[in-house]
């Protein structure tokens, strides 16, 4: 998920009774819930392939995070001692409530990065195996609103706060508005109706006292109902896949090939409609599926040959090259296409991760493109 979803679920969780374990506990929680992304530091030296190679790495496995919900509030806790020493006062923090509180809030971000489709890879060191929840689609918005009103309502107490969350309220309300028709959001409008009402609710709730009436069993709320909010998602999933399993099987005995994975994903702030991945044994299909609509065979059905099992000279040639074996370790749903493979002008083999995009596309590290040599004849 992104850094301010993790953000807003760390400061809730503090807010939800963590903050009373030690002086410094919230500050602990907002970084135990963001630790693990500490490894976006590989950028400052290395390219986007490197970091693509180490993103979730060790630091999102169960070993890493541990680790680091461990290290911060020992280096909180020297850090006061010091502090104490300097200052010729009694050390204030106490290590046993950092470390409970660090290893709760930490455990939140592997999951919360599990639930979508980009997934994590918990068994590190020992396995490189992915996880991939495929519930929740990268961003939320409406985990955006949720732990944003609840964080608001509870910490928004001076002036300074109130224009903080001010601003943050006008730049996701900017991105709500703009990325919707970007993506081509079916019920855009729905989004906007949801979201311009749930503020309005907030600015209400505030005026009413309501952080003072309920204190942090708002805090609490959120948490039961974003817990609510995923068994939904894993209905809507379950349903996503009884219809993918229908078009898979209409795609096999079409093409006359044996469907040997498939995937539901989400998509952007509508759990009816998924992002549906099919692989046989010779290619990749990439279609969308509505879990409202009756239809056994995709009527848009885009088919790409697999990266992964298909021994193509030009392929193999690709595969030397130190961008393609990062990116094929990485893409769950790896195809390629070849240009120019009449060798008449120059050759590319263009890579995608089907989940994200197809061959040909310019997005980031999710596509590439490796020129090849022609092979002798």
């Amino acid at each position: 998920m992104d850094n301010l979803t993790h953000s807003l679920v760390g400061l809730a969780a503090a807010k939800a009774g963590l903050e009373r374990l030690s002086p410094g506990a919230t500050a602990v929680c907002l970084l135990a819930a963001n630790a693990p992304d500490a490894d976006v530091a590989v950028l400052l030296f290395a390219d986007r392939w490197t970091f693509l190679q180490y993103h979730r790495h060790i630091t999102h496995s169960l070993l890493g995070v541990l680790i680091l919900a461990l290290l911060l509030p020992l280096l909180f806790w020297l850090g006061d001692r010091l502090i104490a020493k300097w200052r010729s006062r009694p050390p204030q923090v106490r290590l046993k409530g950092l470390v409970l509180a660090s290893l709760i809030v930490s455990a939140t971000h592997p999951f919360l990065d599990w639930t979508n489709n980009y997934g994590v890879r918990l068994l590190l060191p020992w396995s490189s195996k992915w996880f991939y929840g495929d519930l929740v689609f990268i961003v939320d918005p409406f985990i955006w609103l949720l732990f944003g009103s609840v964080v608001f309502l509870l910490t928004a107490r001076r002036k300074w706060q109130l224009v903080f969350w001010g601003l943050v309220a006008i730049v996701l309300t900017y991105l709500v508005m703009s990325t919707s028709a970007e993506r081509g959001l079916a019920h855009a409008s729905l989004l906007k109706i949801v979201w311009f009402a749930a503020i309005t609710s907030l600015v209400l709730a505030y005026r009413f006292g309501a952080a003072e009436r309920w204190g942090r069993r708002l805090a609490w709320s959120a948490f039961i109902i974003l817990a609510v909010y995923w068994m939904g998602l894993g209905v809507m999933h379950s349903l996503a896949l009884k219809e993918i399993q229908f078009a898979a099987a209409a795609i096999g005995n079409t093409k006359g090939e044996s469907v040997t994975d498939m995937a539901a994903m989400p998509t952007l702030a509508n759990p009816f409609r998924w992002l549906a991945v099919v692989e046989t044994d010779r290619a990749a299909y990439r279609f969308e599926t509505s879990i409202t609509d009756d239809v056994r065979y995709p009527a848009s059905l885009v088919r790409l040959e697999r990266a992964d099992t298909i021994n193509s000279t030009f392929l193999l040639n690709a595969a030397e090259d130190r961008r393609a074996k990062i990116f094929l370790g990485f893409a769950r749903f790896p195809v390629y296409r070849v240009v120019g493979a009449d060798c008449l002008s120059e050759t590319v083999v263009q890579l995608a991760d089907l989940r994200y995009t197809q061959p040909g596309s310019s997005r980031g590290t999710f596509a590439l493109e490796v020129p090849v040599s022609c092979p002798p004849e």
